[in-house]
């Protein structure tokens, strides 16, 4: 083996690891948050989010990027996508005060089926068969875990199908900003939300009780934000998408881990198979993909 082989190889097992470690961070985060939004306002609790993610990225930005990474060329489409991951997280975390973890991170998985259904209306690209086929057995998986009696049967299963489709416009508008720095789009994505929601900080805070713990995880779910979109940054700087997406869906089998330890909360059966259609549609529309670029 050559060494120009080598040195890619070893660079794709460390950005596997640490796209594996930012994937981590994410679950435990979502964790976190949920621990956060039965006792604390929504607001607060997303605002502690992106205003940690800020902190880390900001400095990570301008050290590579330098002092013009906030310059867009395409200033209006990095606000409204900066705006669809906003309402994605709202919408994910308010559903998570009702909802288990494991099933709720499930739902949100319905992202990537959305984006082939918009990719014709917004992107003016034909799904191909494999991304049809792919998208309707991860709707069967969903249909499956909202079945009669499960845990997310609950009028807050609306929140978190409109932060799918949140997420769903946010992934198509951020492949509309490929020729923009990864640097400045990261940076967009942290401030947006935080201006934001600082906008409306005082009705977040208003009334509440801080004692030292609570300063503690907000600050922990803060770096847990920034480490974690940090990581998974530089894993995509270091490898291609099509080898780390199949790994996305290891969030699932976080979730439902930290569901159980932290919360005593497991999926019964159909549950379970329902997560199970939709991880396996996922990582094998991703491993198709992935052999598909590989023969263009």
């Amino acid at each position: 083996m050559t060494q120009t082989r080598v040195d890619a190889a070893h660079a794709l097992r460390r950005a596997l690891a640490q796209f594996v470690f930012a994937g981590l961070c994410l679950s435990s985060l979502d964790a976190t948050a949920k621990y956060l939004v039965r006792e604390h306002s929504l607001l607060l609790v997303v605002w502690a989010r992106y205003a940690g993610q800020m902190l880390v990225v900001t400095p990570f930005a301008w050290h590579r990027a330098g002092g013009s990474f906030w310059r867009s060329r395409k200033l209006g489409l990095q606000l409204l996508r900066s705006l669809f991951l906003l309402l994605a997280t709202l919408g994910f975390w308010g559903g998570l005060r009702y909802l288990p973890l494991a099933e709720a991170s499930s739902i949100t998985f319905l992202a990537p089926m959305i984006v082939v259904a918009l990719s014709w209306p917004v992107l003016r690209e034909h799904p191909t068969r494999a991304r049809r086929i792919a998208s309707i057995a991860g709707f069967a998986g969903i249909l499956i875990l909202l079945h009669p009696g499960s845990a997310v049967m609950h009028p807050a299963v609306l929140l978190l199908l409109g932060a799918a489709l949140s997420n769903a416009l946010y992934q198509l508008l951020t492949r509309r900003l490929l020729d923009e720095g990864p640097h400045t789009t990261l940076f967009y994505s942290a401030s947006v939300g935080t201006l934001g929601l600082s906008l409306l900080l005082p009705w977040g805070i208003e009334g509440a009780r801080f004692g030292v713990d609570a300063i503690v995880t907000l600050v922990l779910l803060g770096a847990l934000a920034g480490l974690g979109h940090w990581f998974m940054t530089r894993a995509y700087l270091q490898a291609p998408a099509s080898l780390l997406s199949p790994f996305t869906y290891l969030q699932i089998i976080w979730a439902t881990a930290f569901g159980y330890l932290a919360f005593g909360q497991h999926p019964d059966a159909a549950s379970a198979l329902g997560m199970t259609v939709v991880i396996a549609s996922g990582v094998g529309l991703a491993l198709w993909e992935r052999s598909r670029a590989r023969l263009l």
